[in-house]
């Protein structure tokens, strides 16, 4: 039996496209998926099938800039440490909210569905009188606790803009690249080890 180029390109194509569907790491299966689409774009013209071709034409591109995307977080996560400022590498991925002074962002036992991060101008946690300025995020204890309620009501002191992550936003981007998962963690740990310093008036065991 005689195998023709069109047929393997179809078979291989395929093969690809299935085997898009059961990897977990999202650039494995966005590698995957571009791959497919040049192997059928390829089969497409050899057996002159337009719907293929056109179909393949439009997500090929798709597939390359996600790939594109996956890999810029990766390196953007990859080089922050403890310190780096998050404006550096998940601010592009947040949403601008301006506030004013008085407005109250949160309650004390809203749900928890975002995380936030003081661009400028300052705000307050009412309950334990903390003052939160620029460069802080805040609102990850209440988004990763299991109740997902806020701990804090949220006051703003000034005039100032906020840049907000919601919870969807938050997985997705984890889905892409669990680097960030590591890097919320860390969030977590510092304000735990805050709040027992603050509670026992002496530095938090490490």
């Amino acid at each position: 039996m005689t195998v023709d180029l069109a047929t393997v390109l179809a078979v291989l194509g395929t093969a690809l496209l299935l085997a898009s569907f059961v990897v977990k790491s999202m650039l494995t299966l966005r590698t995957l998926a571009l791959a497919s689409n040049v192997i059928f774009l390829a089969w497409a013209y050899l057996e002159w099938v337009w719907p293929t071709l056109a179909i393949n034409s439009v997500i090929l591109p798709l597939n390359a800039w996600h790939i594109w995307t996956i890999r810029r977080l990766t390196l953007e996560s990859a080089r922050a440490t403890e310190d780096s400022p998050v404006a550096q590498w998940l601010l592009p991925h947040m949403h601008r909210r301006p506030f004013k002074a008085g407005e109250i962002l949160f309650r004390k036992g809203d749900p928890a569905n975002k995380l936030i991060y003081i661009a400028s101008g300052a705000v307050r946690m009412e309950e334990i009188g903390e003052r939160v300025g620029p460069g802080e995020l805040i609102g990850e204890i209440g988004l990763f606790s299991p109740a997902k309620r806020r701990t804090q009501t949220l006051v703003c002191e000034t005039d100032g803009v906020s840049y907000e992550m919601t919870e969807e936003m938050i997985f997705r981007l984890y889905y892409q690249n669990p680097k960030l998962g590591f890097y919320l963690m860390r969030l977590v740990v510092q304000r735990l080890l805050r709040d027992v310093q603050r509670i026992d008036g002496k530095p938090a065991p490490v």
